[in-house]
C-alpha cells in the first residue's frame, strides 16, 4: 500500500486538489471514511467543519444549476447541495469569500445539506464567465474585486427568488450565510430582502446604513485578532438594538480572519463551535 505522509498531502494541496479529493484518496488507502478522517486529524490537517459521517455524505446530492439574473446578459451558475429525496427543506444561501466558490465553499454547502438544508452557493463571478474560467486563485481574486457591489447583491436576490420557486424549499425559511467578503453582502441582502428568515455573518463588515431595514435576526462570528472587522461588532449591536432588531455575536479567542477556511488561519475548535451555533440559529434554537 502506498504511504501517505505529510509531504504527499502537502503536494495534494499545492497541486490544487481540494480536501474532498484528498479525503477520497485517503479512503482508497485506508479503507473507510472514519480511518481517513482520523489520519487527517492526526496529521494536523483541517478535517472540515465537524466532519460529515458516511451516512450524511451518502444522504446528499449535489448539482450545478443555472438561472437568469434580473439584469440579464448572463446566467448565474450555482453549486447546489441538498438532502436526497423530495421534501420541504429549509434553505441556506452560502455567500463566497474573496476566493470564490472553491472547494471550501462547496464543502460548507455539502455540510448544510448533511444537516437537512437545501444549500446553494451562487458563483458571483458568473458575469465574468464563472469560477471555472479562472486559471489561478489570484486571477479569481482580481476578478472578484471587479464585481459591481450592488450587482452582487442583485445576484443574491435572484438566488433568493430561485429558491423561492423551488418545490423542495420551505419558502418561509430561506436564510443567508456569508463568509468574509461575502459576510457584508449577506448583511446587505438582509437589508433589501424583508422575507429573509435568518442571516449569519462570518468575520464580515457591517453596512454603514440600512440596518433599520433588516427584518431577519442576525448571528455574527468574529475572530479575536481581526481587529478592523471585529471592532464593529459593538457598534452593530447598539445600532440594531436601537431600531428593535435582533443581533447576536461571538468573538472566538486566539483566532484570525477566515478561521473557517482552509489554510494557515484555520482553527478547528472555533470552526466546530461556530458551525454548531450557526445550525442551531438557522433551526431557531437557542444559541450560547
Amino acid at each position: 500500500m502506498q504511504k501517505l505522509n505529510r509531504k504527499s498531502m502537502a503536494n495534494h494541496q499545492r497541486d490544487g486538489i481540494g480536501r474532498r479529493s484528498l479525503l477520497q484518496s485517503l479512503v482508497t488507502f485506508s479503507g473507510t471514511f472514519a480511518a481517513a478522517h482520523l489520519f487527517l486529524e492526526f496529521n494536523g490537517l483541517p478535517a472540515a467543519l465537524a466532519s460529515q459521517t458516511e451516512a450524511q455524505a451518502a444522504n446528499i446530492e449535489t448539482d450545478t444549476v443555472h438561472y437568469s439574473p434580473s439584469s440579464g446578459g448572463y446566467q448565474i451558475e450555482a453549486f447546489l447541495a441538498k438532502p436526497k429525496g423530495s421534501g420541504k427543506y429549509p434553505a441556506a444561501i452560502v455567500v463566497q469569500d474573496n476566493r470564490g466558490v472553491n472547494d471550501n465553499i462547496k464543502e460548507i454547502a455539502r455540510h448544510f445539506a448533511g444537516e437537512g438544508f437545501f444549500a446553494i452557493a451562487p458563483d458571483l463571478l458568473s458575469r465574468f464567465g464563472g469560477m471555472a474560467k479562472m486559471r489561478t486563485p489570484e486571477e479569481a481574486g482580481q476578478a472578484i474585486n471587479k464585481i459591481p457591489v450592488y450587482g452582487a447583491i442583485d445576484d443574491l436576490k435572484d438566488t433568493y427568488s430561485f429558491l423561492n420557486q423551488n418545490a423542495n424549499v420551505d419558502h418561509g425559511k430561506i436564510s443567508c450565510v456569508g463568509f468574509g467578503w461575502g459576510g457584508w453582502r449577506a448583511f446587505m441582502l438582509a437589508t433589501g430582502q424583508p422575507q429573509l428568515y435568518r442571516t449569519v455573518v462570518f468575520y464580515g463588515t457591517s453596512p454603514d446604513t440600512g440596518l433599520d431595514t433588516v427584518n431577519s435576526p442576525v448571528l455574527a462570528h468574529y475572530a479575536e485578532y481581526d481587529y478592523g472587522i471585529t471592532g464593529n461588532a459593538v457598534w452593530t449591536q447598539e445600532t440594531l438594538s436601537k431600531v428593535g432588531k435582533t443581533f447576536q455575536y461571538f468573538v472566538y479567542p486566539k483566532t484570525f480572519h477566515a478561521f473557517c477556511s482552509d489554510g494557515p488561519r484555520y482553527n478547528a475548535d472555533a470552526t466546530k463551535l461556530a458551525w454548531s451555533r450557526t445550525v442551531a440559529f438557522l433551526r431557531d434554537k437557542p444559541v450560547s
